[in-house]
């Protein structure tokens, strides 16, 4: 069980909403393009660059 009490009071998330936005941003918005078609090596190569490349402080 989660214990919902203390994720709020430190200001954790609880909800899927953050997870929902990062998929949308990472991958929905690269992945499906119009016309677009991926492999599935091609895709987890992409997505692991995107993700690096959002990722804040990842290149400092």
């Amino acid at each position: 069980m989660m214990a919902y009490a203390e994720h709020i009071e430190s200001n954790l998330p609880i909800g899927s909403g953050v997870t929902e936005a990062a998929c949308k941003t990472l991958v929905k918005q690269r992945l499906c393009g119009s016309g677009m078609r991926w492999k599935d090596k091609g895709a987890k190569v992409i997505l692991s660059l995107r993700a690096l490349v959002q990722t804040q402080g990842r290149w400092q």
